[in-house]
């Protein structure tokens, strides 16, 4: 176990990176406004604080984040953690995907005291939760899974406006509370594609696991949710929507009616639900209790489907 001593970043490649109190790390991207963020394996660079300390003491006047090291750490030697080993903060997972490199280029660094400890020292890692970290949190090695979490979200033109009661969101949250997850979320946004998809990035970026929204699956033009769902995912998950429509039509024959769909965006499940009380409760009924393992799959904590 140890402690967050400095988190960094910068806005171009090869330069100092400059500290920071507090760094937003987004799921399967990085540190938000740092150039080394985006869709590869060495999302975010790390560096014991004693490796640092060692180059001080040979007379190197460096600051945190001079190596391009994202976060500085008290109490590890990174580069002797395998790679695949998770670290967490707070509710942040990261995966050691990287052990040193090769420098193609010398960085700022390098030209100005003639050594870099980054590729012999650092390691990389990707961003498997995100969240905020700051300076002094704890960092410790982890074997355990991402906790369950979920974001509610409802669309509704009158529910934003405080002229109706929620009770389709209010029903989704009681029953994900019972089933064990951690209600990250929850947010009432008019039925507009633009706020939708806002909305559902946000808490992807975040790495909450799963994002339910409810309303704006019929047929009304105002009706948006499927198309801003299918907007923000990198891939459909088309069986869960059908196997509530095709439950849904024991219960009634409208349910055929419904355009819900579902998919993956980095690594949470986005479904769409129903917008009334009575058909949110029967489709978490026949969904939820498959939903649970396909989060685990998708953040790495399970095996395949098949049985």
């Amino acid at each position: 176990m140890g402690e967050i001593r400095a988190l960094c970043i910068s806005e171009k490649r090869g330069t100092e990176k400059q500290a920071t109190d507090r760094a937003f790390f987004i799921t399967e991207y990085g540190i938000d406004g740092d150039a080394h963020a985006g869709d590869w394996h060495r999302q975010v660079s790390l560096l014991g604080l004693g490796e640092i300390e060692d180059f001080r003491a040979r007379g190197a006047d460096v600051a945190f984040g001079a190596f391009g090291e994202n976060v500085v750490a008290e109490g590890f030697r990174f580069k002797e953690l395998p790679v695949g080993t998770r670290l967490r903060v707070g509710q942040v997972f990261l995966e050691i995907t990287q052990i040193g490199k090769k420098c193609h280029s010398h960085c700022e660094i390098f030209h100005r005291v003639g050594d870099c400890i980054m590729p012999r020292e650092g390691v990389f890692a990707r961003i498997l939760h995100g969240g905020w970290v700051t300076v002094g949190d704890t960092l410790e090695i982890t074997t355990e899974k991402i906790p369950l979490d979920a974001a509610v979200i409802t669309a509704s033109d009158k529910g934003s406006r405080g002229e109706r009661e929620d009770a389709s969101g209010a029903a989704i949250r009681e029953i994900l509370t019972a089933e064990g997850y951690d209600v990250a979320g929850y947010s009432i946004v008019p039925d507009e594609r633009e706020e939708l998809e806002r909305e559902m990035t946000l808490w992807s970026d975040r790495g909450v696991g799963l994002i339910l929204t409810t309303g704006g699956t019929g047929f009304s033009v105002r009706d948006v949710t499927p198309e801003a769902t299918r907007a923000v995912i990198d891939r459909e998950a088309p069986g869960i929507a059908e196997a509530m429509r095709a439950l849904s039509m024991k219960v009634t024959p409208r349910a055929m009616l419904s355009r819900a769909t579902a998919g993956l965006r980095k690594r949470s499940l986005i479904v769409n639900l129903p917008g009334s009380e009575k058909a949110v409760r029967e489709c978490l009924g026949f969904i939820l209790p498959q939903l649970q393992h396909g989060i685990e799959i998708l953040r790495g904590d399970a095996g395949e489907c098949a049985r």
